[in-house]
């Protein structure tokens, strides 16, 4: 078993558009990988690879841990993918189960959603969804971390709440992360991967 995700000469297109042609890389298990890279330049499409859930045209990726057998993944996309209907404390129960209440409680309180635990999620503000995705993955059970801009659009006094929390609970964890910022990737320093 190794002790990385290895990307081996992936490939992938669309249509004429070539995203990755040939790219490898070595992305250590247990630690923090920081994402950079121009915008459209497939950071996202490399996180939608390692997860399985967009095929290579070429090229291998190995030793992704949410693919093993019982293998977990906790995940914030671009998009919040909250349940409209569900009170924010349900949204991050559904992922993390009821005999996790009293940490998802915390999680909330700790993000700043303290008195809106019982709001749904479609009367919540745009940053208010994203701190109660950050949350429902943060409280899930994982293997693998996926974020992918997770604190685009929140102000500075909630960005920092929301990583710290992040650093804390993703210790000794393997955690990718994509962002633009530079000071989001000072922050978390570990490993750097610059996507073509």
């Amino acid at each position: 078993m190794t002790n990385a995700i290895l990307i081996t000469n992936l490939s992938k297109s669309y249509g004429e558009t070539v995203v990755f042609r040939n790219f490898s890389a070595r992305l250590p298990l247990g630690e923090t990988t920081v994402i950079t890279g121009v915008s459209g330049g497939g950071k996202t499409t490399l996180l939608r690879l390692i997860l399985g859930l967009e095929t290579p045209d070429g090229g291998e990726i190995a030793g992704v841990p949410a693919r093993r057998a019982a293998g977990r993944v906790g995940a914030v996309f671009q998009e919040d993918r909250l349940c409209p209907q569900l009170t924010a404390l349900e949204n991050v129960l559904l992922i993390s189960g009821r005999k996790k209440e009293r940490e998802a409680r915390d999680m909330l309180a700790r993000l700043g959603l303290g008195e809106s635990l019982a709001v749904p999620a479609a009367e919540l503000s745009g940053g208010m969804r994203r701190r109660c995705a950050l949350a429902r993955a943060l409280c899930a059970e994982f293997d693998l971390l996926v974020f992918d801009e997770p604190f685009k659009g929140l102000d500075e006094a909630n960005r920092r709440a929301a990583m710290d929390a992040v650093r804390a609970v993703s210790d000794d964890k393997t955690v990718l992360l994509v962002t633009h910022d530079a000071a989001e990737a000072e922050f978390f320093g570990g490993n750097r991967l610059s996507v073509p």
